[in-house]
């Protein structure tokens, strides 16, 4: 069965690998190996370490485990691109500069890929960051959203999942987005001061218990939420061609197929319907009409007014400042003093001056947040049809976000003015506006370049809730008592203030005494 040697040999011969087995490949392997390597290659060592180099000898066949298989068929080796040719192929006797050439190589490739296994994300982001702004000078791009984020959980799950289906309903939502609206209310219901009139003396009218208070605060959350949800929905629905074309939203779940658009739709009517009923019912109509203009600006006039002109930045910096100006109404709900107060005594009365104010800080931080994001994207917003400053007017662009965060600094200083907060907060303010400022400013200066956008960015992520949780924790009166505990002030008797009120009725009964004997 053996042929013979001379045939084994010859590359033309039609029997050089439909009979071969693994005895006769051991022969031909020795018979071709250079002599020194003339050793049989079961013994040798280095041919059962793996490697190539042994003892700085030249490195010979690389072998496979397919070529010791003695059934041919079976591992794919008859053929035109069989063994012969595989052994031909991987098989190299090196002349003596070779090894070294190819052993560099190696340990170099080697090296490269435990650096890179190795390496630590954020130093892998900076690194990458360095290399583009290095070679090209672009800006790193902003990463996905949340929605995007889901949608690739969502998609890698089972397609009859259940938690495919909710990871995908939970990315309509744009849930970072929702979740700001929803701290940015709760922010300005927590704001809202109590008068000390009303803590005084609490027949002048019912104070609400800490019982109806708390579930007032659950209908305002759960409610804006909701809302949110439905408004974000409609958005995802009349753009999905448009979000298909940015890398930020190619992924968002309507792009992807994850959910159908009648299946979007109706989670948009439920959410909607579902929200606007519980702030009905937990707050007042005041707030669910705020909430649902909220719905209509965002979905019918933003939306479609992002691709005909940049008029669209300012209509959205409307809706993120109407959800502080809900719970401010809210709050104002709560501590009516006549019980059927109107939508005029919620919002254009002396009292609603600090919900407007919380909604014009809102408002004003969209320009220098916004107006940096576009910047870094702003070629694919040109390639999706968007009509934004970013690349209509760069220059403008810039000018916006350093102007609006200039402003940030007299709507802080107003609302310690009318009392909402203490003297704290324009401390806290000042340091958070002041670093706004600096970034914004670095950004109209170098028109975006230089990692000014991306420092503008991550300034307004951090300055909004800097300035929100220390609203809260200044609030007007909160540290009264506590300061008054810890330097020994004396309280203000709660007395003093009735008998003011009894002096008053008093010397009205008096008059009124008066009047009548003198009619008489």
């Amino acid at each position: 069965m053996i042929p013979l040697r001379s045939s084994l040999l010859r590359p033309g011969s039609a029997r050089d690998s439909s009979i071969l087995c693994s005895r006769c490949f051991g022969r031909l392997a020795r018979s071709v190996q250079p002599p020194s390597v003339s050793r049989g290659f079961l013994s040798s060592s280095r041919l059962r370490s793996g490697s190539g180099v042994a003892d700085g000898q030249s490195p010979s066949v690389t072998f496979h485990k397919s070529y010791f298989s003695a059934n041919r068929t079976a591992d794919g080796s008859l053929g035109k691109d069989g063994l012969l040719s595989s052994f031909s192929t991987n098989s190299t006797i090196s002349s003596p500069a070779s090894p070294a050439a190819s052993s560099n190589e190696t340990v170099s490739t080697s090296s490269t890929e435990k650096a890179s296994s190795e390496e630590l994300p954020h130093r892998r982001r900076k690194r990458l960051r360095e290399e583009s702004t290095r070679n090209n000078g672009a800006e790193p791009v902003i990463p996905p959203d949340a929605s995007a984020q889901l949608s690739s959980f969502s998609s890698a799950l089972p397609a009859t999942s259940l938690r495919r289906k909710l990871a995908a309903f939970l990315a309509l939502t744009k849930p970072r987005l929702s979740f700001l609206i929803v701290l940015t209310t709760t922010s300005a219901y927590g704001m809202y001061p109590i008068s000390s009139l009303l803590t005084l003396d609490p027949s002048i009218a019912p104070l609400p218990t800490l019982s109806t208070s708390t579930l007032t605060f659950i209908y305002l959350t759960t409610g804006t939420f909701l809302s949110s949800c439905s408004a974000n929905t409609l958005n995802m629905l009349f753009e999905p061609k448009y979000d298909a074309q940015m890398s930020r939203t190619r992924n968002r779940p309507l792009v992807r197929g994850l959910l159908s658009r009648r299946a979007a739709v109706l989670f948009a009517i439920g959410t909607a319907v579902s929200g606007l009923t519980l702030l009905y019912v937990g707050t007042n109509p005041t707030v669910t009409a705020l909430s649902a203009s909220n719905i209509f600006l965002y979905a019918f006039v933003y939306t479609p007014l992002k691709r005909i002109h940049v008029i669209n930045t300012w209509v959205g910096a409307v809706v993120g400042g109407i959800p502080p100006l809900m719970g401010w109404v809210a709050a104002a709900g709560q501590t009516a003093t006549t019980g059927h107060d109107t939508w005029r005594d919620f919002l254009l009365s002396e009292d609603s001056i600090g919900g407007w104010l919380l909604g014009g800080i809102l408002f004003a931080w969209q320009f220098p947040h916004f107006n940096a994001l576009s910047h870094v994207i702003r070629d694919e917003y040109k390639a999706a049809g968007y009509k934004m400053m970013c690349w209509t007017n760069p220059a403008r662009n810039a000018r916006v976000a350093l102007r609006y965060s200039v402003l940030m600094f007299p709507i802080s200083i107003g609302l310690w003015w009318v009392g909402v907060v203490g003297h704290g907060f324009l401390v806290g303010s000042t340091v958070a506006n002041g670093w706004l400022v600096k970034e914004a400013y670095r950004f109209w200066k170098h028109q975006g370049a230089n990692g000014t956008a991306r420092g503008l960015f991550w300034a307004s992520i951090w300055q909004l809730p800097i300035l929100l949780v220390g609203g809260l924790v200044t609030k007007k009166g909160l540290w009264d008592g506590v300061w008054r505990n810890a330097f020994g002030q004396p309280e203000e008797d709660e007395d003093d203030y009735l008998y003011y009120e009894d002096e008053e009725e008093n010397e009205s009964q008096g008059r009124a005494v008066v009047s009548r004997q003198t009619a008489q």
